[in-house]
């Protein structure tokens, strides 16, 4: 039977489809990529916003227009968080969040009995880290590992806390033993993502981030990269551990959400503007010279003008390599969808863009100090005919002109020699790989 994925949201979304996707390799499935034709289409959902919730809908409803005679699986935060709601009824199999290892069996049982399967375990304090690791990742120039999962900070603004559970951790010693098998297929960069990331090894005791990088970075790979970073758990004595591992990229997506202290206390954010200037401040000096990107949310209910404004200049102050930036968008079952203060819509959308030309100065900045110097860049597929393309530690977008047919996962040498819009532009000093 043919089987083709669809995956919203996440990277740990991303990494979790490569493993039920591995599974059902394992099981005799055969992937393909049109889910309007295959015998069976997995959905790995997303319910961070309500769009993500439309479009799961949409899809849903064209698989059975253009093929209703396929096997939907519809998985993940979406009904972990909802349960069976008239969205996703129409599906044959839906599981949540802690079993989806179990997919291949429940779509083998449902050949054989055609009844709907709805098999969604409730979250609970203390359970365990759902057992699931990735031996390759064909055809991705990079590989992601999820090593934390759940989160315990319960946001005013998101839902994430239902869908995922509380905050556990992968063992150290399987971080490590997937980490060598991605390295030994080839990959030479991994990626360690989380829900919420710096706060590995709480639940284990003993271990933390750091730990977690350096496993990682005892593997072939020549890089190891992090996924985005909550600010709360990160500290100066981790921040100089991570400054040891030679492997590690020195990008830092260090989630901010807003630049005003009265903004994140409405949030639920346990942190300040002072705090998180101070580990700005460790960052540049463990790693000099390191991209620091962030997201920033406007219009959140009770943002005045002035608060706004505030934010604002925090953002510029810190100058960060790259800014997120999204209108507040109200969350059903979150208890800021019930605060006052609401901003009109078309409010939040102009501050979003009068945020997104501010936080422009900065990456314009970072980009341009490049100019000049030699940098490092892993290649991945080709999509231009004129140029190979590839990132940079710090993961700047680079394109040179083509020398060969194909550069995919070479590790390259490279001068830059100008900036245009978001991508630096070079040429390859070094006829040879890394």
């Amino acid at each position: 039977m043919t089987v083709a994925y669809c995956t919203f949201g996440c990277k740990v979304n991303q990494y979790e489809t490569d493993c039920i996707q591995e599974l059902m390799d394992r099981n005799g499935f055969v992937m393909t990529d049109d889910p309007m034709l295959a015998d069976v289409v997995v959905i790995n959902s997303c319910t961070v916003t309500q769009a993500a919730d439309v479009k799961l809908g949409q899809l849903l409803r064209r698989i059975r227009r253009n093929n209703p005679d396929a096997i939907t699986v519809v998985a993940g935060c979406y009904p972990q968080a909802h349960g069976v709601t008239e969205l996703i009824s129409c599906a044959d199999i839906i599981v949540g969040e802690s079993n989806k290892t179990e997919i291949p069996e429940l779509v083998t049982d449902f050949t054989k009995r055609h009844n709907q399967v709805c098999n969604i375990l409730p979250h609970k304090k203390g359970e365990a880290f759902e057992k699931m690791s990735l031996s390759k990742r064909e055809d991705k120039t990079r590989a992601i590992i999820k090593i934390q999962d759940g989160c315990d900070r319960f946001c005013t603004y998101c839902i994430i806390h239902y869908a995922r559970g509380r905050s556990r951790s992968k063992p150290i010693e399987e971080i490590q033993a997937e980490a060598s098998e991605l390295a030994l297929q080839g990959h030479k960069e991994l990626i360690l993502v989380g829900i919420n990331l710096s706060c590995y090894g709480e639940d284990l005791g003993g271990v933390d981030l750091a730990d977690a990088v350096h496993v990682a970075c005892l593997s072939n790979a020549d890089r190891v990269r992090l996924g985005s970073i909550e600010p709360e758990m990160l500290t100066e004595n981790i921040i100089k551990r991570l400054s040891q591992e030679e492997k590690l990229c020195p990008h830092f997506h260090l989630s901010l959400q807003s630049g005003c202290d009265r903004t994140l206390e409405r949030m639920r954010r346990r942190y300040n503007t002072d705090e998180y200037r101070e580990l700005i401040t460790h960052l540049r000096e463990y790693f000099p010279g390191c991209a620091v990107t962030t997201d920033v949310m406007v219009g959140f209910p009770g943002e005045t003008e002035e608060d706004f404004l505030e934010s604002i200049e925090f953002v510029k102050e810190i100058a960060f390599a790259g800014v997120h930036v999204f209108p507040y968008s109200e969350r059903e079952g979150t208890v800021a969808a019930g605060m006052d203060g609401i901003i009109p819509k078309a409010e939040r959308y102009r501050r979003a863009e009068v945020m997104s030309k501010a936080a422009g100065i900065g990456e314009k900045a970072f980009m341009d100090a490049h100019i000049g110097k030699v940098v490092s860049v892993l290649f991945e597929h080709e999509k231009d005919v004129d140029f190979h393309q590839g990132h940079t530690k710090d993961y700047l977008m680079v394109k040179v002109p083509k020398v060969q047919n194909s550069l995919w996962k070479e590790i390259r040498s490279v001068k830059i020699i100008s900036c245009k819009g978001n991508c630096l532009y070079g040429e390859i000093i070094n006829p040879t790989a890394d």
